[in-house]
């Protein structure tokens, strides 16, 4: 071996020490640590092959002291010395994966060949960790040429998204934004990166999305209206270990387009009613002209249950477009459970049809909504009515409504036969009928647009969550407000 290698023999005064030296200066360079002190300013000044330290050394354990080592020194060989090989220690050496231990008798071969044996084996380690690091280095050094060539083009792509796009970090600092989002709100990159985006964006609308990012609110999304007429429909999503996506459509052409038809479905609407009204009334005066026999008295009443569903279509679609006007400006303290009364009074006659049973949990001291008492039955009306309507016979419907931090929640909750996944999205859409649901089922597709837009109205919250085969649960969170809101016209 190379007389280049230094061993560091940390033991206290003794003939196994002077044995030690005399046995190892032969083939190596050595040096003695009298006490712990010492020991720690050779292992700065030097760089020891190999520690050799006493089971026993300056009062300390010899364990525990190469144990504190390793932290610092892992790759550095150590064996101990002791008189006796007891096994607890035996056991502790190999736990802390040392090298190995020397004990009486000793001779000095035996001493040179259980140091070479640990140095082999620790510049075969180096070596293999030289190699590993090599390639390694060359493999990352390989990955970051590609990376660099993927980033390129990745924002290549993300500068040319239409929408607008902003990632931003667990703290809300701005990672990557692209030229969309900065034309949007006349930013600019260079500057905006790093910053927080609170102190970048002042937009109300999207500082307010940012704001709520971290409610567990499970719709994360707002419109933003900006100055000059446009719209944008901004969402916010997490990503797990980078942050958040922030992404802005613009849907001033959708908004534009919802606009006319509402007001094409509304005057439609009113024209149609005129002429439905004139044919109830002569269909009631039909039979009073002269006696009907069963086929025209059947013609009659069929003429009638017709008229009478347009009629209930067309009041549903004016309702609809009142709403979304902004007309629907009533406002008054009302108990949302006293309201609940009424809606399951209404319903007797379908819950005892079917015999189900409907079990109510409301929680003490609700506080009193600020709201249109007749809206919110509409609410109630379609919300628990689909619920009796789409259970199975002597199925059970659960209700509950509670309060948390300014806001009461109701939950009604079917066993029906649920929505499917894929329906979820637009279950709320006018004219939507979940695919599953029969032909034969009466409805418009219109009642819940009617309770999403009531609730919006309120400045609430709804959404579903079902399972296909074991029915659904509808949630609407109202807001406890103090002071009335008026809806913002269109």
């Amino acid at each position: 071996m190379p007389k280049s290698d230094l061993i560091l023999l940390a033991l206290d005064e003794s003939p196994v020490l002077k044995l030690m030296e005399r046995a190892l200066s032969a083939n190596y360079v050595t040096a003695i640590a009298k006490d712990t002190k010492v020991l720690g300013q050779l292992l700065q000044e030097t760089n020891p092959s190999l520690l050799l330290v006493g089971e026993v050394f300056d009062g300390h354990q010899g364990l525990k002291v190469a144990e504190e080592l390793l932290q610092r020194f892992p790759t550095l060989p150590f064996l101990i010395y002791t008189d006796n090989a007891k096994p607890d220690l035996v056991k502790g050496i190999f736990r802390l994966g040392l090298n190995g231990y020397l004990a009486p008798p000793l001779k000095t071969n035996e001493i040179v060949d259980t140091v070479e044996g640990s140095l082999r084996h620790a510049h075969r380690v180096g070596d293999w960790l030289r190699k590993e690091i090599k390639r390694t280095t060359a493999s990352l050094k390989k990955r970051a040429e590609i990376s660099e060539a993927e980033r390129s083009r990745l924002e290549t792509v993300f500068n040319n998204i239409h929408d607008g796009v902003m990632i931003l970090d667990h703290e809300n600092k701005i990672m990557l934004i692209n030229l969309a989002m900065c034309r949007s709100f006349g930013l600019n990159e260079k500057t905006a990166i790093g910053k927080p985006v609170l102190e970048v964006i002042s937009h109300p609308d999207l500082r307010s999305l940012i704001m709520r990012a971290d409610n567990n609110d499970p719709l994360q999304y707002h419109e933003v209206s900006f100055p000059d007429g446009r719209v944008g429909n901004a969402q916010i999503t997490q990503i797990h270990e980078v942050g958040y996506a922030l992404t802005m459509q613009d849907i001033t052409y959708l908004k534009e387009v919802d606009r006319l038809r509402s007001e094409f479905v509304h005057t439609v609407s009113h024209d149609l009613r005129s002429p439905l009204t004139s044919v109830i009334g002569y269909a009631e005066l039909v039979e009073r002209a002269g006696p009907l026999n069963e086929n025209q008295r059947d013609f009659v009443n069929r003429i009638q249950d017709s008229v009478q569903h347009i009629t209930a279509l067309i009041n549903d679609l004016l309702d609809l477009g009142s709403i979304e006007a902004g007309f629907d400006t009533r406002r008054e303290f009302v108990q949302l459970e006293g309201i609940l009364r009424y809606t399951l009074d209404m319903l007797q006659g379908q819950i005892k049809s079917k015999r189900v049973k409907v079990h109510t949990d409301i929680a003490p001291s609700i506080p009193a909504l600020r709201a249109n008492p007749i809206r919110l039955r509409q609410v109630l009306d379609n919300v628990v009515g689909n619920a009796i309507k789409y259970s199975h016979v002597n199925g059970d419907v659960h209700i509950s409504i509670k309060s948390e931090d300014d806001q009461v929640i109701l939950q009604v909750t079917d066993e029906g036969p649920g929505i499917p996944s894929a329906d979820v999205p637009h279950i709320f859409d006018k004219f939507y009928r979940g695919s599953n649901i029969s032909s034969n089922t009466e409805g418009s597709g219109l009642g819940l647009a009617i309770v999403k837009t009531i609730v919006e109205s309120h400045q609430g919250r709804i959404w579903v969550e079902s399972t296909v085969g074991k029915g659904s649960s509808f949630f609407i969170v109202l807001p406890v407000l103090s002071e009335p809101i008026t809806a913002p016209k269109k």
